[in-house]
């Protein structure tokens, strides 16, 4: 694994990552959404690569994926191209580093929000999860949303909100992460 020290990780405040797409000519599946990188994300540049972010462990453990993968360290060329292959990409609502996401502003998540839409119109998803309920509502003027399947698509694509896997989350477990990450991957027909 990967090591950083505090202040070598200050240093990525503001870096963005880029989005892990399959190929314009590639089927787009699932597309999963964070809500910004963190700065261990932005040091790997490896979308939920902290050590103790869970969204890996939970893909693996649903099944969506069929074999671990240490993002903490950075992915490497096959583990993006085993993503591809499966018609799974991954992007971020903001693009900008910061340690927490409390660190955003509103206009900067509904500025993400409609570059998302722009996004999923472009490459068209059958499926889109947003893991973070509160950066959905902020970014997509929903107030009232609840996490799972929303009522109304997003630029046509299926779209479902589930919990955000950071280790700040910490009602959430690896068992509940991958049950909630499971029904999208199913509606993308993944599983």
């Amino acid at each position: 694994m990967a090591r950083f020290t505090q202040a070598e990780l200050q240093t990525y405040y503001g870096v963005s990552v880029p989005d892990l797409l399959p190929a314009d000519d590639q089927p787009l599946r699932l597309l999963f959404v964070g809500i910004n990188p963190g700065l261990w994300t932005a040091a790997t540049q490896t979308h939920f690569a902290h050590p103790v972010n869970r969204f890996y462990p939970a893909l693996y453990r649903a099944g969506i994926i069929t074999r671990p993968v240490d993002a903490a360290s950075g992915m490497t060329d096959a583990d993006r191209d085993y993503f591809r292959s499966l018609g799974i990409g991954i992007s971020n609502i903001v693009h900008r580093a910061t340690a927490k996401a409390s660190e955003l502003t509103n206009d900067e998540l509904k500025e993400g929000g409609a570059q998302l839409f722009s996004l999923v119109a472009r490459r068209k998803p059958a499926v889109v999860a947003i893991a973070g309920i509160t950066a959905y509502r902020t970014a997509f003027n929903r107030p009232k949303a609840k996490q799972g399947l929303q009522p109304e698509p997003l630029a046509g694509a299926e779209l479902w909100v589930v919990p955000n896997p950071s280790g700040l989350n910490a009602h959430e477990t690896v068992p509940s992460l991958s049950a909630a990450y499971a029904e999208p991957a199913r509606a993308a027909g993944i599983l």
